[in-house]
């Protein structure tokens, strides 16, 4: 991997707003949180907090994050081993190195060690967030959400796991807590709240915000009566 001329890695934040451009040098990417979506030369690509891509030099490239992402880029001179778009799957606890070697080491080693992913069908975590948030009551077992993103429950499992470091019954479990905070913040009853988030109690409900959210819906719904009053 001699040679590969590294410029400077750069710790970046990617927004919503995205962009296009294309430059003369190579650049490898290797996602931390959040996920950056691409297009290169008219080709899908994603870089996310289990993977890592190679943008050869010259090519033009748009990006967009889902929400926010951060990402390691290194900008490299032109090299045989960055000729080509390549997806990557970093080396476990490669993350741990970042403050242990010097950048132009830690870009040899993650190149070194890193095997090449094949192409996979990507995950709108995002859009999957909103169709939850729009029925959170609705049947969202692992099987109904494989289905909606064209998966087994298997790959669902794995790839939640790697993108968002939970199973997909916890950020289900997320989207409908943090639904049933906006509902009691809003001064509706905790039992209608329940129904509406799929709990099958107004007691589970409780149970869940305080085991999963610290708070609960007395205090919840105090901060609504609270807010009701300073506006009167």
């Amino acid at each position: 991997m001699g040679g590969l001329g590294q410029l400077g890695p750069l710790l970046r934040h990617y927004g919503r707003e995205g962009g296009r451009h294309v430059h003369s040098h190579a650049q490898v990417l290797f996602g931390l949180d959040g996920a950056l979506c691409m297009e290169v030369e008219g080709r899908d690509a994603r870089v996310d907090a289990s993977s890592g891509l190679i943008v050869p030099a010259g090519q033009v490239h748009s990006y967009r994050a889902e929400g926010r992402a951060r990402v390691l880029v290194f900008d490299c001179e032109h090299a045989p081993a960055l000729a080509r778009l390549r997806r990557l799957a970093p080396p476990p606890g490669w993350r741990e190195r970042l403050a242990e070697q010097p950048a132009h080491g830690l870009l040899e080693a993650l190149l070194g060690q890193a095997r090449t992913l094949a192409p996979r069908r990507p995950i709108d975590f995002e859009a999957l967030a909103a169709r939850i948030d729009a029925e959170p009551a609705g049947d969202w077992s692992v099987a109904a959400l494989a289905a909606a993103c064209h998966l087994s429950p298997q790959r669902l499992r794995a790839r939640c796991a790697e993108a968002l470091g939970c199973s997909p019954q916890h950020f289900v479990r997320q989207r409908r807590l943090a639904r049933a905070e906006q509902w009691l913040r809003a001064g509706l009853a905790l039992e209608a709240v329940a129904l509406q988030v799929g709990y099958g109690s107004a007691s589970a409900l409780s149970v869940a915000l305080r085991r999963e959210r610290g708070t609960g819906a007395r205090r919840l719904r105090a901060a609504a009566t609270g807010r009701a009053l300073r506006e009167s």
